[in-house]
């Protein structure tokens, strides 16, 4: 019997994000600076705020891949904080992620984004958020990036 894997689905960050900087062409693709602004995080077992601190930083390969590394916070509505830092891949059609870089809406359906959250957190509650692994599955949007976070177990 090949072994099953399961997860079971956590809650959903939805992060508001504010322009691109970019650092230009640094030899392995273009290397862009997005600040996280805000957002929310609800779910059955964590709901509260995004923090407005932080940024998603990734490089966009000439193929159009992007690699990114995303490092925010997340305040719970019981006041614990949490944080986050979140790699992944975007990848797609090049047709459907140009029009994503200009901001135009883009069925996520069709664009292949997963990332793999971790968690850190003094707060007591949370601490099972540092002893499993978890998968995301995103969806970026002009203005915000929903991610369904999933517990592997």
């Amino acid at each position: 019997m090949d072994p099953a894997l399961r997860t079971r689905y956590v809650f959903t960050i939805t992060a508001h994000i504010g322009g691109v900087t970019s650092a230009g062409e640094i030899g392995t693709g273009v290397r862009r600076i997005i600040p996280i602004i805000g957002g929310e995080v609800k779910g059955r077992d964590v709901n509260g705020k995004v923090c407005a601190v932080g940024a998603d930083f990734q490089i966009v390969r000439p193929n159009e891949l992007i690699e990114l590394e995303a490092k925010y916070a997340i305040e719970t509505d019981d006041g614990a904080v949490i944080y986050v830092e979140n790699r992944g891949i975007r990848f797609g059609p090049v047709e459907l992620l140009q029009k994503l870089k200009r901001g135009e809406p883009v069925d996520p359906d069709l664009i292949y984004f997963r990332t793999v959250p971790r968690f850190e957190t003094g707060a007591e509650r949370y601490r099972w958020l540092m002893e499993s692994l978890f998968v995301g599955s995103a969806a970026r949007h002009a203005d915000r990036v929903v991610i369904d976070v999933h517990q592997v177990l």
